[in-house]
This record gives C-alpha cells, sequence and structure tokens, in this order.
C-alpha cells in the first residue's frame, strides 16, 4: 500500500482547525436540529387526534387562524417557548453544549499537537546533546509531524552526523599532524645535539641531514596552510586558457630525472588545440602530485600516461599507471588527509600524506574533481575533471 506524503506545516495545520471547527459547528446543530425535532414529535405525538389534525393544518397555513395557532403552541410547547430572552430554553442550551463541547475540543486540539510538540521536543534535547558536544547524537522522528518540520529533524540528524564525523577528522589530524611534525623535529633536535655534545662534527654532510628535516618541516607546513585556504574557501587562483597538455610535459621534464632513475616511462598525450581555464601554477602542484605518486607508488620500470582530451562539459586530464593500484576499500578514503595505501613505504620516500589531499583541494577551487579507480587491466587511474566555466570568486 502507497504511503501518502507527509502535509505540509500550512495544510497541517489548516486541515485541523478546519475540520474541529467544522466538526464543531455540525455537532451544535445537530444536536439544537435533534433537540427540536424529537421534542416537536413528542408533544405532536401526545396531542388529542383532533387537535393534531387541526395543528398540523394551521401549521401548514397560520394566517388562516393566527391566534388559534399560537394558543395551541402556547398550551403545548409553553408560554416561553419564543421568548427571545437569555434564560429561554434555546440560549440555555446551547450553554449546555458549549460546556459539552469544550472539553471535546480541548482534547482533540491537544491530540492534534502532540506531534508537533512531541518533534519539537525531541530537536530540543537533541541540541542540548550536540551543544554539549555530543555530536553524532539523532533526533527521533516523528512521522505524523508536518513536513517541514521532518525535512528539518532529517537536516538536523545529519548536520549532527556530519559534526560527529568533523570531529573525528579533526582529531584524528591532530594526532597525524603531531606525529608527522614530531619525527622530522626529533631528528633535527637529535642531530643537533649530537653536533653541540661533539658526537658528530659540524661538516656540511651533517648540516645537509638536519636541513634536509627542516625543509620537510616546512614542506609540511606549506601544505597544511594550503589546505586550511582551501577548506575557508580563500585559495586564491590565477586564472588564463591553458593548454593542460603543455603543462604537463613541462611537469613530466621536472621529474624526469627521477623517472629515469627508477626506469618509469611517462608518456602525454594531448591535442595541442585543447585549452581549459586554470591558474596554471596550481594545477602544476596537482600534477606534480600525482606523477611524484605514480613514481613513489608505480611499477619499477614502468609506464605512466598521461592524457588529456575534451569531454562534455571540460576537459578530462588522466593519469595512468600500470603499478600495483590500491586496495578497493582504500579508494573512498584516499584523498583524505594523512591516509596512505601503505604507511611505511610513504614515510620512507618522504610523503606526508597530504598529496592526494591537496589535489582534490585545488581541483574544487577550479569547479572541478578528482576522482581514482582501479581499471580492469590493472594499475591505478587518476582523472581530473575541469569545467569550462569558471569558478565563482570567493
Amino acid at each position: 500500500m502507497k504511503k501518502s506524503p507527509p502535509q505540509t506545516l500550512w495544510r497541517w495545520i489548516c486541515v485541523r482547525i478546519l475540520t474541529l471547527a467544522i466538526v464543531t459547528v455540525i455537532a451544535v446543530a445537530g444536536i439544537m436540529f435533534l433537540r427540536f425535532a424529537l421534542q416537536n414529535l413528542w408533544i405532536i405525538h401526545h396531542m388529542p387526534p383532533a387537535m393534531r389534525q387541526e395543528f398540523l393544518t394551521l401549521r401548514a397555513h397560520p394566517q388562516t387562524n393566527l391566534p388559534r395557532f399560537h394558543e395551541i403552541v402556547d398550551e403545548r410547547w409553553g408560554v416561553r417557548y419564543s421568548d427571545p430572552s437569555v434564560g429561554a430554553a434555546d440560549w440555555l442550551m446551547v450553554i449546555i453544549l458549549i460546556f459539552i463541547i469544550t472539553p471535546f475540543v480541548a482534547f482533540t486540539v491537544l491530540r492534534n499537537a502532540r506531534p508537533l510538540a512531541l518533534q519539537f521536543s525531541h530537536l530540543k534535547k537533541t541540541a542540548d546533546r550536540v551543544s554539549e558536544g555530543q555530536f553524532g547524537s539523532a533526533a527521533t522522528i516523528v512521522k505524523s509531524a508536518p513536513a517541514e518540520l521532518l525535512h528539518f529533524a532529517h537536516d538536523f540528524n545529519r548536520m549532527s552526523q556530519q559534526l560527529a564525523l568533523y570531529d573525528r577528522e579533526l582529531r584524528a589530524s591532530h594526532v597525524a599532524l603531531a606525529h608527522e611534525l614530531r619525527s622530522p623535529l626529533t631528528a633535527a633536535i637529535g642531530r643537533l645535539q649530537g653536533l653541540l655534545d661533539g658526537v658528530f662534527q659540524p661538516e656540511p654532510q651533517q648540516l645537509e641531514m638536519i636541513m634536509k628535516q627542516l625543509r620537510h618541516m616546512s614542506r609540511l607546513i606549506d601544505e597544511l596552510h594550503l589546505l586550511s585556504l582551501a577548506d575557508a574557501g580563500q585559495l586564491k587562483l590565477d586564472l588564463h586558457e591553458i593548454n593542460p597538455g603543455e603543462l604537463a610535459r613541462e611537469r613530466v621534464a621536472w621529474v624526469r630525472p627521477q623517472a629515469e632513475a627508477s626506469g618509469m616511462i611517462i608518456s602525454v598525450a594531448a591535442d595541442s588545440t585543447l585549452t581549459c581555464r586554470a591558474d596554471p601554477f596550481r594545477l602544476g602542484q596537482v600534477f606534480s602530485v600525482l606523477i611524484e605518486n605514480a613514481l613513489r607508488y608505480g611499477k619499477p620500470a614502468g609506464q605512466l600516461q598521461i592524457t588529456a582530451r575534451a569531454v562534455p562539459g571540460g576537459c578530462s586530464i588522466e593519469f595512468r599507471d600500470d603499478g600495483p593500484g590500491v586496495a578497493p576499500e582504500f579508494l573512498p578514503e584516499m584523498f583524505e588527509r594523512f591516509t596512505r595505501g601503505e604507511s611505511s613505504r610513504a614515510r620512507h620516500s618522504g610523503g606526508s600524506g597530504l598529496g592526494l589531499s591537496i589535489a582534490r583541494a585545488i581541483c574544487a577551487a577550479h569547479g572541478g574533481r578528482i576522482s581514482a579507480k582501479l581499471p580492469k587491466e590493472g594499475g591505478l587511474s587518476l582523472a581530473i575533471f575541469l569545467p569550462d566555466v569558471s569558478p565563482a570568486p570567493f
């Protein structure tokens, strides 16, 4: 059986108020009519036959003998039957009905208002828990509440869940950040302490080892600063019409020594007339991240194919290697901060776990996106989509 959708708040209130008002009026009018009808039937039934016949004739045509008509009415119904004063029987009947119906009306109003009040009560209690830091708390849904209130409750629960997710991510990021900063800082301090204690000689090699750790910390801080700007919507872009293929070839030239050292062959395929509107420096950062990711995790003496082409609504740049790829369950989280497919190998090769997060942030600032998939032939495919329309200014 198909369930009807919840009513809007306006309709929910109007239907109940109008229904209650109409039922109340019909009930009062019906009781009054029934009272008059029963009274008339009772009195007419107990009239002598001759008087009954005379009265029925006069009721049809009272003008034929109006004094006699009123005489019968006063005799059988009483002289105060037509009295318009407040003390008349009709007014007393109305007052009695009001006292009888008022509790019914009050009960009906309270009963119909219960879903509304109950849903607000659940939201209030849940909001109190969230304000106390219990993120993820969910308000109970009262299905008979109005549609707007149901949507509000669902949105509130989603917001609470999102706050819980942000809280977990923030705590995890703090732990990961402390670990990432502590490692190079500890190494630099240890090396400096060794120089101060005379364990190591102040040779250029020792100083270079310290500088390497400091550069690693500086790069990590720069990456975190970039992500913070992106999260705040303050990542500024200097947009130009560029050829993504030419930009990819430029970035490949930068890493050619590392590629040759690992035996990786990097090829770029792109139409010379293909253009997209992007910030060449920021998009170049994304390309460098993806190329370095392939060099770090790809197959030794493997291949990296970079393909740029026009697609409906924009352009696509795909980075596809023939390496071991990643576990399928790792795909949904590989763009999160401080996540690595293989932690030990990433740290050994200098990875901070922020590269793909930075790539995603820069693509989002362009109004585009980056995605990952595992091709059937093996390896890993990372695809960037940039739209034709320029992103809205921050």
